[in-house]
């Protein structure tokens, strides 16, 4: 049950990129969670997503060897999540089908990727503890800064489009 899992569904396996592979897998899954019960079943997918993920994590890990094995990517599906958020807010907010906010979806998808991969400041931090909880946090931090990104990238586009013409 835990390589179920830790891999999303057996997604981390694919390869090449198996962290980019299981961030698609988790705007797949995003989709029928939102319209299910919207960004507030989200956001407890989220915490189920860390809730079980840290265990089956720390199985895998032991498994591997590696305080950080490659196909173990429930730490991306949930920093994917995370960084969808506001998109799926955004849309319940307003009352708009959630795909009229594709660029949102592929912000979040980019943003997210780009600070899973970089690792900046504090997602680094996280990343260079070398144990599961920095494998399971490096992502979350990602998720934030992404969502973060994706808001700030709504502000933007929102008032380009509303005050520039």
């Amino acid at each position: 049950m835990s390589r179920l899992i830790a891999t999303f569904f057996y997604t981390g396996l694919i390869r090449p990129a198996p962290g980019t592979w299981g961030s698609l897998a988790a705007l797949v899954a995003a989709l029928p969670i939102h319209w299910i019960g919207g960004p507030w079943l989200m956001l407890a997918m989220i915490a189920l997503a860390l809730a079980v993920g840290f265990p089956a994590a720390r199985a895998e890990a032991a498994r591997a060897g590696d305080h950080d094995p490659s196909h173990v990517v429930i730490d991306e599906v949930a920093g994917q999540w995370i960084a969808l958020w506001p998109v799926l807010f955004g849309a319940a907010h307003v009352g708009a089908p959630v795909l009229d906010l594709w660029p949102g979806w592929v912000a979040a998808f980019v943003l997210f990727r780009l600070f899973d991969i970089w690792k900046p400041s504090l997602v680094g931090r996280m990343d260079r503890r070398g144990d599961v909880t920095g494998l399971m946090l490096d992502d979350v931090v990602a998720g934030i800064f992404a969502a973060i990104g994706v808001v700030v990238l709504a502000v933007l586009a929102h008032g380009v489009m509303i005050y520039g013409g």
